[in-house]
C-alpha cells in the first residue's frame, strides 16, 4: 500500500457502515469515573483507527501521519460530517484503550451480519492463533534470572499451538460462524498473551454465542467439562439445544486412587455428560460437522493474518496496543465482508476492496 494512498469511495462507504456500530458500542461501554468526557468521542477514535488499520499503517506514528494528511483528513471529515481530530499524544494515549470499543462492536456487527443473511451461525467454531511479538524472544532462563534482553516486549509470553508450534508473542482467539458457500464470519474475538489458556479466554465468550448456534467446534485445547456444560446447559440446568464438539485431551491420572467425597455425584454427572459429547462427536453427523472445522477456521486464521500483514509479527509492542490493532482489523474484516455482500458478491473475497483503498 503506497504511503500516498488516499481515502477513496469504498472506504467512505465503509466508514458510513461503521459509524452506527461504533456509536452503539460506545453507548454500551460508556466511560466512567471523574473528569469531563473527551471532546472527540470514542466512536470517532474508533473510526480513525479503523481507517489507519485498513490502510495497513503499522506504527501509531505512521497512522497519525496518514490520518493528518490534508487530502485524507478532508475525505474523512466529509464521510463523518464533522472535523474533530486529536493531537498526536491524544491519539497515542487513547489508542491503548480502544480495544474495549472494538470488542463490543465486533459482537454487534456479527448480529447485523446474521440478520442480513451474510452469516449463518448454526455451525460455530472457536480457535486460537499465535502471532510473534516485536523484538527478540524472552527465554525462560532469562526470565528466571530477571534478565531483560534489550528491545524485548515485556508483555509477550511463550505459547504453543498444534498449528503454529512454539511462538513468543500474543494470541488471538476468534469465534466464528461457518457458512457454506460464504466462508467464515467472526462473531467474537479477544487478544491476549500467547500463554493464555483457552479454557479461560473462551469462558467469557460463551454467553455471547450467537443465537441460532447449534454446534460449537473446538480443538482439544478447549477440552473442559465446564465449557461443555455451559454451552449445552443454561443457568437453570435446561438444555440450550447446542452441542459442544471437542476431541478429548488425554488425562494421565486414570489409575490414581482418590478418596470418596460429597463431590463424587457431581463428577459422575459430568463424566456422563462427557461420554454423551464423545458419542455425538464420533457419530457420522458429528464427524462430518467437525471435519469442516479444520477446513475453515485454520485457513481463515492464516488468510486473516496475511490480509493484515500479521503472518510474521504483531504491529506494536505491549498488549493493549496489539489488542486495539488486531480487534480493529477483525472489525474491519467484518465490514469488508458485509460491503462485499452488498455489492452482490456472495463470498468472503475482500482483497480487492483493500487494494482499491
Amino acid at each position: 500500500m503506497s504511503t500516498r494512498a488516499k481515502v477513496g469511495t469504498d472506504l467512505s462507504a465503509l466508514v458510513k457502515m461503521a459509524v452506527p456500530l461504533l456509536q452503539d458500542a460506545e453507548r454500551r461501554c460508556p466511560r466512567t469515573g471523574p473528569g469531563a468526557k473527551p471532546t472527540v468521542p470514542d466512536w470517532l477514535m474508533g473510526v480513525l483507527i479503523m481507517v489507519a488499520v485498513l490502510n495497513r499503517k503499522k506504527s501509531k506514528s505512521a497512522q497519525f501521519r496518514f490520518l493528518s494528511e490534508k487530502g485524507n483528513r478532508a475525505q474523512i471529515t466529509a464521510a463523518l460530517g464533522r472535523g474533530d481530530f486529536l493531537s498526536r499524544s491524544g491519539y497515542f494515549r487513547r489508542y491503548r484503550r480502544a480495544h474495549e470499543l472494538f470488542r463490543v462492536a465486533i459482537r454487534l456487527q456479527a448480529g447485523r451480519a446474521i440478520a442480513e443473511g451474510v452469516a449463518d451461525p448454526r455451525e460455530t467454531v472457536v480457535d486460537k492463533t499465535l502471532i510473534a511479538a516485536q523484538g527478540p524472544p524472552w527465554h525462560k532462563r532469562d526470565r528466571e534470572r530477571g534478565k531483560i534482553p534489550s528491545g524485548v516486549d515485556r508483555d509477550s509470553t511463550w505459547g504453543r499451538s498444534e498449528h503454529d508450534g512454539w511462538v513468543h508473542g500474543y494470541s488471538c482467539e476468534v469465534v466464528a460462524a461457518v457458512t457454506p458457500g460464504k466462508g467464515v464470519f467472526p462473531t467474537d474475538a479477544s487478544v491476549d498473551t500467547a500463554s493464555a489458556a483457552e479454557v479461560r479466554t473462551f469462558a467469557g465468550k460463551i454467553e455471547h454465542l450467537p443465537e441460532g448456534a447449534e454446534t460449537v467446534c473446538a480443538d482439544s485445547a478447549y477440552d473442559a467439562n465446564v465449557l461443555g456444560e455451559r454451552i449445552e446447559f443454561d443457568e437453570h440446568g435446561r438444555r440450550t439445544g447446542r452441542r459442544f464438539l471437542c476431541p478429548e485431551n488425554p488425562r494421565h491420572n486414570t489409575r490414581r486412587k482418590t478418596k470418596r467425597c460429597a463431590a463424587d455425584a457431581s463428577r459422575a454427572h459430568s463424566r456422563k455428560l462427557r461420554r454423551g459429547r464423545k458419542r455425538f462427536l464420533e457419530s457420522p453427523r458429528g464427524r462430518r460437522i467437525y471435519a469442516r472445522r479444520k477446513k475453515t477456521i485454520e485457513p481463515f486464521n492464516q488468510w486473516f493474518k496475511s490480509l493484515f500483514e500479521l503472518e510474521h509479527r504483531v504491529w506494536h509492542r505491549r498488549l493493549d496496543n496489539n489488542r486495539t490493532q488486531i480487534l480493529a482489523a477483525i472489525f474491519a474484516y467484518q465490514l469488508l465482508v458485509r460491503y462485499n455482500h452488498r455489492r452482490g458478491n456472495q463470498n468472503g473475497r475482500v482483497q480487492w476492496i483493500i487494494d482499491k483503498l
